[in-house]
């Protein structure tokens, strides 16, 4: 993530106040942990970050704010609050935990802006691009673009908003697009919309894709998988590989795409909240598009205070393969013509891309 290291310690220091310290002390570092997913210093760093774009008096009190947070990241720990933790706030506790939960939400989803980082200026991508050009061997790549699904409940009884929630997949879920880099930091997160949208109509729509299909970054482009169609700025992999380049370039393209994958493993470890969002509807996803987008920040905080994932419960869930093309398109002739020629410069070779260890976090 394009955010200097420097930059990040001098906010951590301006922001790591007593007032944090106090509300905190009731947890010992392990039970902290369990509750919050999150590290002493990490959830220090967060509520102090929160307090000083939140305005107290919507809770009566500073202590009923640094409450609020402490019950939403225990509800985005574990998809719901724990009766410990407000127990343990006492007098400071909330009459009314899920409005907190909604207000901190919006708050932290507001801060995206400081904490995800799509690279801008000129050395920033080539920072970002040289990582990705390591770990996979694909040049230019400004980062790694696919669909993050999350399950959530439709009433059955309204079909057509049901079956709008539908993905390919046959359950109901809300769609954001993700970008991230080659070591896993989320780069850009757009859009909530109903499961059964399509990767392409997301990208056309949203501000990242319009950006880059405007030349506005340059002459770089993003790694989409099969949902999405290939152009100028998104590479995709051959559809049906001819020859042993091909093989080898789609070998390379499913690793780095793979980072995704193990990111939104990352997050949902973390944050249990994104396994199951509860109810939605289609005309009010705004409050799960705040969810979304508060993990992701989070996801980023934790990352920079290298915070690890609680362990697996099980399975992975595997990548969403995308929505493919249901009718024929007409495929950039230019486009086409730059991925031949990426492939034929960088993998005319039998040399392997780096394995999937050098990349992203461990599943």
């Amino acid at each position: 993530m394009a955010f200097a290291l420097p930059v990040w310690l001098a906010l951590h220091e301006e922001l790591l106040a007593p007032d944090s310290a106090d509300t905190l002390d009731d947890f010992d570092d392990d039970a902290l942990f369990q509750m919050f997913h999150l590290t002493r210093p990490c959830v220090a760093f967060v509520a102090d970050a929160v307090r000083i774009r939140m305005k107290s008096a919507a809770f009566g009190s500073p202590a009923a704010a640094d409450a609020a947070v402490m019950v939403a990241l225990n509800y985005y720990a574990h998809g719901a609050t724990s009766a410990d933790v407000l127990q343990r706030l006492g007098p400071a506790g909330l009459a009314d935990p899920p409005a907190a939960i909604c207000t901190v939400s919006e708050v932290i989803a507001g801060m995206a802006d400081q904490f995800i980082s799509f690279p801008l200026l000129r050395d920033a991508k080539l920072h970002v691009a040289a990582k990705i050009k390591r770990a996979c061997g694909i040049p230019h790549a400004l980062g790694v673009l696919a669909p993050a699904h999350f399950r959530i409940r439709a009433s059955p009884y309204e079909k057509e908003t049901f079956r709008s929630f539908v993905n390919s997949l046959g359950y109901t879920t809300v769609v954001s697009q993700l970008i991230c880099d080659s070591e896993g930091n989320v780069l850009s997160v757009e859009k909530c919309c109903v499961g059964g949208t399509r990767e392409q109509e997301m990208w056309e729509s949203s501000f990242k894709g319009r950006e880059m299909e405007e030349e506005l970054h340059g002459p770089y482009w993003v790694i989409g998988g099969k949902g999405y169609h290939l152009s100028k700025h998104v590479m995709t992999p051959v559809s049906e590989p001819a020859n042993d380049m091909e093989i080898r370039f789609n070998e390379a393209h499913a690793k780095i795409h793979d980072v995704i994958r193990t990111t939104l493993g990352s997050m949902k470890r973390r944050f249990r909240c994104l396994m199951q969002l509860g109810f939605a509807q289609e005309c009010s996803l705004d409050k799960k598009a705040d969810i979304i987008k508060a993990c992701c920040v989070l996801h980023n905080i934790a990352k920079k205070f290298s915070v690890p994932a609680p362990p697996a419960a099980g399975k992975i869930e595997p990548l969403h393969p995308g929505n493919q093309n249901s009718v024929p398109f007409n495929v950039n002739p230019e486009a086409l013509q730059a991925r031949q020629e990426l492939i034929q410069r960088y993998f005319s070779n039998s040399k392997d891309p780096p394995s999937k260890a050098n990349m992203g976090e461990n599943p």
